[in-house]
């Protein structure tokens, strides 16, 4: 017997995902915002903005949980912000910024993770709107 999750199952456990990386990276932020030292350089301005992307990952868990539309834009406006700074970080990195490689490895898994949602995202939305 095959058991295939459900549509809805599927929309909920993305809205989970996202929800769940905004409340660490959140977490993770405010943390060394406070003072926290993390162990390695911090660019500041790629701490205050992922800070703030923690924010927009809750809100856009909540939208993915409520509709796939909206939910799809949301993904995909974050995944095109991760990673035009994932640009910028590596342009400052190769060019002797005090930017550390644990940043660069950060907002690289930030945008490969927002990559995965908006497609799975808008893959439901397609699967519904075909429906």
């Amino acid at each position: 017997m095959k058991i295939t999750p459900t549509p809805r199952f599927m929309q909920n456990l993305g809205a989970a995902v996202a929800a769940v990386f905004g409340v660490t990276t959140l977490f993770a932020g405010v943390r060394v915002l406070l003072g926290s030292d993390p162990g390695y350089e911090v660019f500041r301005p790629l701490l205050v903005y992922n800070t703030a992307m923690g924010a927009a990952y809750l809100a856009a868990g909540a939208t993915i949980c409520r509709s796939l539309t909206w939910g799809r834009y949301a993904a995909g406006a974050i995944f095109v912000l991760n990673l035009l700074v994932l640009a910028s970080i590596i342009v400052l990195y190769f060019s002797g910024a005090a930017v550390a490689v644990d940043s660069l490895r950060a907002i690289t898994l930030r945008t490969v993770v927002w990559l995965v949602l908006f497609l799975a995202v808008a893959r439901l939305a397609r699967r519904r709107t075909a429906v």
